[in-house]
This record gives C-alpha cells, sequence and structure tokens, in this order.
C-alpha cells in the first residue's frame, strides 16, 4: 500500500523546525533586555520589547519565505547589537 504525503505538511515541517530554533533565539534576545533594564531608557527598552514582540508575532510567515534564512540573521544581528547576547557566554557551554 502506497503511503501519500501532502506536501503542505512537508513544507511545513521545516518552516516549524525553523521557527521554533529562532523563536528561542529571539526570546533569548528579549530576556537579556529584560536583564540589562537598568542601561536603558525605558523608551528604549520598550521599543526593543515592540520589536521583539512583533517578530515573535510574525515568526512563522518570516520563516515560511524563501530568503529566510537572510532575513532571521539580519534581525538577530540587529538585536544582538542591542542586547549583546553572542558575547555572553554559558561557563558550562565553553570546551
Amino acid at each position: 500500500m502506497a503511503r501519500v504525503v501532502s506536501p503542505d505538511r512537508v513544507l511545513s515541517a521545516p518552516v516549524s523546525i525553523a521557527s521554533d530554533f529562532y523563536r528561542q533565539e529571539f526570546i533569548r534576545h528579549r530576556e537579556c533586555l529584560k536583564q540589562q533594564r537598568e542601561y536603558f531608557s525605558e523608551r528604549a527598552i520598550t521599543e526593543a520589547d515592540h520589536a521583539l514582540a512583533l517578530v515573535l508575532g510574525h515568526l512563522d510567515q518570516l520563516c515560511a519565505k524563501d530568503d529566510a534564512a537572510q532575513v532571521m540573521g539580519q534581525l538577530l544581528r540587529k538585536f544582538n547589537a542591542v542586547t549583546g547576547l553572542s558575547s555572553w557566554s554559558d561557563p558550562n557551554k565553553l570546551h
């Protein structure tokens, strides 16, 4: 008996995996921003958090685009410029 797989299900799996990964990354930036609240103005925090909320709200649509990797990379670099998350390291993960 042949098995039929819907093209929609095949395409949604990679998008779901990518969006889960990026969701975790943007949430990490949001948490980092919260921890640095005392170093930024209330307006800067509000605007950055609003931008993160917008990205998180549209993540599945963004990940479904053909150029999703480039778009996500640009967004992560922009948020990293604010949060500095990439310079934070977990001593337990160092080799």
